[in-house]
């Protein structure tokens, strides 16, 4: 392919495509580039594989340090398993992308993103996605694209596109939307209680961005000359779906209005009417169609079965406005909300049930110096204060599999979760803790996710953190049939998995902290997502006020097995005094004590224990080490040695003075054994430090006042 490129500009900010110079062997590939940020995005296609049902896209977005001009750590010094971040960010290329390809598409397809070079001004993420539509296309691979995404930021009351990390750091909002020629197929969204009506607006803003770079990609291949493939979808064969709906329609229409059903009912009863058309295929002749295509096709009755289902469950939603619980299209299940549900060694716990669905949220406060380290992603010197784990057992839906690390699913619902708990926290300088809540979700039939936000916040409020406002979070569905839209609160399982949209809002009674919304389908228009957004909240406010009739306030009081920390500064200058050579000076403090110390380079000083006396035991040595002295204070102390010519008093932890011998006494001392012992309580007065900051101390010139303030100093 020839090199050309093309560029569109946004307030100033240019967005430029490249073709036909990097990675020639693959399908399709675009270098993507704003600022000194660029993204290679290739798109690969393989002929699919025998037995496959499914769509097998791969999504990954790889990052290199040399993008930043790093070498990575650790012994081997090369890149590793990808940080939290990448992995977000393939699932952020992965789901405006996935629902355009056909549904028939059965080819292994790779998209993979590299980041190749980076500044501090840009982000990837949202380059990556609108890449991938761009190498999606080059490839000729099937796709109802193009497809483009954009970041939109709030910085006092003006909407931006493609902030940069600065502004995003600075604003209220931090929003992705994508979308295609047909509307919005994505949104993610981070914000400060942020409005109904000003998301809407924001979203707005964000999709007319979109299609001006969906513009800009259908002119750079119409000047390439590329035109999307004419292919032909393979013919749909009714015959077993015919059969099937001649035998079980009735029977599934029936189970589906039968609303006292629990969902394992439900379950149940639609499995013995698929077993019962599987004993009527298995007596058909071996040569009729029927059982043809079932004998050769392993999976295809369980599809159609489920197709059929989903037909039904669909049409009774639009037609009769009743879902398969019984419940109205804006109503939530029932809810119910318990905290301190475990033992107070965890120092906050809540629990969040709703319909079947069940999350616990154990939340652990730490010291800074379990914060999460970032050093090892693109951007250097960040780390996370608030950690929140999403753990999704299989149990959860009565399945067994083996248990493995996080995968993307979990992470994903994890980021999500702890995004929506972000703007509510309390500042460091307010509550210096590091906060790590991990949601358990032990019962799954819709909105975990959600469910996590609100079990989170009532376990952050069980453990004593002084949060601004509780969160609640609600998902909401949609059924599109035609022109027929449907719109569905708080969605269980069989709705999400047979629905066109997934979109969760979470926030306080203030306004939304977190948004996420995924299609099935190939764009929605700005007023149905602002039918879901408004209908979110009375489902919202709903919830919260089941969780506040748990627990209505943060308790005043931690647990008492949570650390106590004490906070004090001091002068950078000390910093290494403090340390020691080797770290020796901190680790006989925290050996003495008891308590963790952690020294961050501004100087300040977080001093932890469990008992809090072993922490102000710990800062009393610190102040003392860093106090500055003033010839003339008057100290109660400890001899701890003695040589001919004097005696070492310890005055202040850490600090050490020489009483001369001359100075022990107003008459002639002979031997200083003859006055003081080790191990003696005596006042001494700092009568001078000399130019090496030795201190020379004295037992003349004492007030008896004096000598009672500082007797008393030193109890305290």
């Amino acid at each position: 392919m020839v090199e050309m490129d093309r560029s569109i500009s946004f307030d100033g900010r240019d967005i430029r495509l490249r073709v036909g110079m990097l990675a020639p062997q693959a399908g399709g590939a675009v270098l993507i580039q704003s600022g000194d940020t660029a993204v290679l995005v290739t798109a690969t296609r393989s002929t699919a594989r025998e037995g496959i049902d499914f769509l097998p896209l791969t999504v990954d977005y790889e990052e290199r340090l040399y993008a930043v001009g790093r070498i990575p750590g650790g012994f081997l010094r090369r890149e590793g398993r990808p940080p939290e971040k990448a992995i977000l960010t393939s699932r952020l290329i992965d789901r405006p992308l996935r629902p355009l390809f056909p549904g028939w598409l059965r080819d292994d397809l790779q998209v993979v993103a590299t980041t190749l070079a980076m500044d501090e001004l840009v982000p990837p993420d949202v380059l990556a996605v609108t890449g991938a539509s761009m190498a999606v296309m080059l490839a000729q691979i099937p796709f109802n694209g193009p497809m483009a995404a954009v970041r939109v930021g709030l910085v006092g009351d003006d909407f931006i596109i493609n902030p940069t990390y600065a502004e995003i750091k600075a604003g209220d909002l931090d929003l992705v939307v994508a979308g295609t020629p047909d509307g919005v197929i994505m949104v993610e969204a981070g914000a400060n209680q942020l409005s109904e009506q000003d998301m809407v607006e924001a979203i707005d803003f964000g999709y007319e961005a979109v299609r001006d770079l969906i513009a800009a990609q259908q002119d750079f291949l119409k000047e390439l000359g590329v035109e999307p493939p004419q292919v032909t979808p393979p013919e749909v064969d009714s015959t077993l779906t015919d059969f099937i709906r001649d035998r079980a329609q009735t029977q599934i229409k029936q189970i589906l209005s039968q609303f006292e059903l629990d969902k394992n009912s439900r379950d149940a009863a639609l499995d013995e009417v698929k077993a019962a058309v599987a004993e009527a295929i298995a007596e058909l002749p071996e040569e009729d169609p029927v059982k043809v295509i079932t004998t050769t096709e392993s999976k295809a009755l369980g599809n159609t079965f489920k197709d059929l289902t989903k037909q039904l469950m669909r049409r009774q939603i639009v037609e009769d406005g009743v879902r398969v619980d019984g419940r109205k299209l804006d109503e939530v299940r029932p809810v119910s909300c318990r905290v301190d549900v475990l033992p107070k060694r965890v120092h906050g716990s809540g629990l969040f049930n709703r319909g079947l669905t069940q999350v616990l949220s154990a939340c652990t406060l730490g010291t800074p110096g379990d914060a999460q380290n970032l050093s090892d992603d693109l951007q250097e010197d960040l780390e996370k204060r608030y950690i929140h784990h999403y753990n999704f057992p299989p149990f959860s839906v009565g399945e067994t599999k083996p248990l493995r690390a996080p995968g993307r699913r979990e992470i994903g619902h994890g980021a999500l979760a702890e995004r929506a708990i972000l703007p509510i926290l309390p500042p460091k300088a307010d509550f210096p803790y590091v906060i790590r809540v991990v949601s358990e979700v032990l019962s799954s039939n819709g909105s975990t996710s959600m469910g996590s936000v609100c079990g989170s916040t009532l376990s952050l409020m069980d453990a004593g953190v002084p949060i601004l406002k509780p969160v609640s979070g609600a998902a909401m569905g949609l059924i599109k049939e035609g022109s027929e839209v449907r719109v569905l609160t708080d969605i269980q399982g069989i709705e999400d998995f047979l629905g066109d949209m997934d979109f969760k809002v979470a926030g306080t009674d203030t306004g939304i902290t977190a948004l996420q919304m995924d299609m099935k389908i190939s764009g929605l228009p700005l007023e149905t997502i602002k039918q879901a957004i408004d209908q979110a909240r009375p489902a919202r406010m709903h919830i919260l006020e089941k969780m506040l009739q748990a627990i209505d306030q943060p308790r005043s009081e931690m647990s008492a097995f949570a650390p106590r920390l004490l906070t004090i500064k001091i002068e950078q200058d000390l910093i290494g005094m403090i340390i020691g050579p080797g770290g020796k000076t901190i680790k006989g403090i925290t050996e003495e004590t008891g308590a963790k110390i952690d020294i961050e380079d501004d100087g300040t000083v977080t001093i932890s224990a469990v008992d809090e006396s072993k922490a102000k035991k710990a800062r009393n040595i610190i102040q003392g080490m860093t106090r500055k002295l003033q010839e003339g204070e008057v100290y109660a102390g400890r001899v701890t040695r003695i040589i001919p010519i004097g005696a070492f008093v310890e005055f202040l932890p850490g600090k050490e003075g020489m009483i001369h011998i001359s100075q022990l006494a107003d008459y002639r001392v002979g031997k200083v054994e003859d006055e003081v012992t080790v191990g003696d309580e005596v006042i001494v007065k700092v009568r001078e430090i000399d130019g090496k900051g030795r201190i020379n101390l004295t037992r003349l010139g004492i007030h008896p006042d004096q000598a009672a303030a500082a007797r008393e100093a030193a109890v305290k």
